[in-house]
């Protein structure tokens, strides 16, 4: 005896040679050819492509990189001075801040106040 699938009832149920071989959901193998392009782009060719825009600025990156190297002793966090110490410190200071904060929260969420 045969078996298929059912999809009304999705169990297996009785079937016949042609459709056991036949499975729903397969079908024969149709052509090989692709459908058509509905929204397709042409393609363009490198050469055909418009010439990219040039960059007209000077490159930093040589100067930034021997400064940055300079044996001076301060760490690269700190080399372009004062905007630097502030950004340093407030991250700091806002760490800091947070970590008590965060212990404080924890304190009072351990050692909750008595109901009278």
């Amino acid at each position: 005896m045969y078996y298929r699938f059912s999809g009304f009832t999705q169990r297996l149920v009785g079937a016949g040679a042609s459709a056991a071989y036949a499975p729903q959901g397969l079908k024969p193998v149709t052509s090989v050819e692709s459908p058509p392009l509905i929204f397709g782009t042409p393609t363009k060719i490198a050469s055909e492509a418009p010439p990219t825009v040039e960059f007209w600025g000077k490159n930093k990156v040589p100067e930034l990189q021997k400064f940055f190297q300079k044996p001076d002793g301060l760490p690269v966090h700190l080399k372009r001075g004062l905007p630097d110490q502030l950004l340093y410190r407030t991250t700091m200071a806002l760490t800091i801040g947070g970590t008590i904060y965060c212990l404080i929260a924890l304190y009072m969420a351990a050692h909750p106040k008595r109901q009278k």
